[in-house]
């Protein structure tokens, strides 16, 4: 076992959002920002910002650090962009009120277009189409489920159509 993989979850979130150079076996060397460290399987999660704009993330398996070095730490920005690289860029917070209305716009075009839905739920929040397909906040094409493909891949058009009209 290495020295790298004795040291504790603690000790690896050190080097979180800071730039490495890490030596693997075989003397082959990996530089990039942290972003994470596996704490079963000690393994090293870099991030590397590409000048085209681009990002290449690498793995370096844990039993196969020999060495990591910090070259940089890591300012306020560029903690900030390694937090939201893997959020959907369409991921906005909604509030009760704006999901309120987005819900019942969906049900009466969905009942006007003469397809049973209900709401379901101890908050009445989610959906039912037809009893075989589920729609939670925020409504949109990706938030419905279904076992039945076919019924979920007409809603979800359905829906994405209802989207393009508002």
């Amino acid at each position: 076992m290495s020295e790298w993989q004795r040291k504790s979850p603690l000790e690896w979130q050190t080097y979180v959002n800071k730039e490495v150079k890490v030596t693997a076996a075989e003397k082959h060397e990996y530089k990039g920002w942290v972003l994470t460290v596996d704490p079963v399987s000690a393994n090293v999660v870099l991030v590397k910002f590409m000048e085209n704009g681009k990002v290449c993330v690498s793995v370096i398996l844990g039993h196969a650090v020999q060495k990591v070095e910090i070259v940089n730490e890591g300012d306020d920005e560029m903690k900030e962009q390694l937090a939201h690289l893997f959020m959907p860029e369409e991921s906005k917070v909604y509030g009760h009120e704006e999901l309120e209305k987005k819900k019942s716009s969906l049900k009466t075009w969905l009942e006007t277009n003469h397809i049973p839905v209900t709401e379901q739920g101890e908050s009445q929040r989610t959906l039912c189409v037809a009893g075989v397909l589920t729609i939670d906040p925020p409504y949109g094409p990706e938030d419905c489920s279904s076992s039945n493909e076919i019924i979920l891949s007409r809603v979800q058009s359905l829906i994405q159509g209802h989207l393009a009209t508002q």
